[in-house]
């Protein structure tokens, strides 16, 4: 597996922490909800497209 992708991650998620941190201290609650939803679905769209490569290579095993 490659590490690259697992700092990827940690990287959105520290950003978007940071980030929502600051929009916390600012006043605007619905744009730090926003911008957390927004993280996780980036960090799901990583996560899916990581399935499907691991999908297509079981199949490629398993010749299906």
């Amino acid at each position: 597996m490659n590490v690259d992708i697992l700092f990827r991650i940690a990287g959105i998620g520290i950003l978007i922490s940071v980030l929502c941190i600051v929009l916390k201290q600012a006043q605007k609650q619905e744009q730090a909800e926003m911008l957390t939803l927004a993280g996780v679905v980036v960090v799901l769209i990583i996560v899916v497209q990581l399935m499907n490569q691991l999908f297509t290579v079981v199949r490629s095993v398993f010749n299906i």
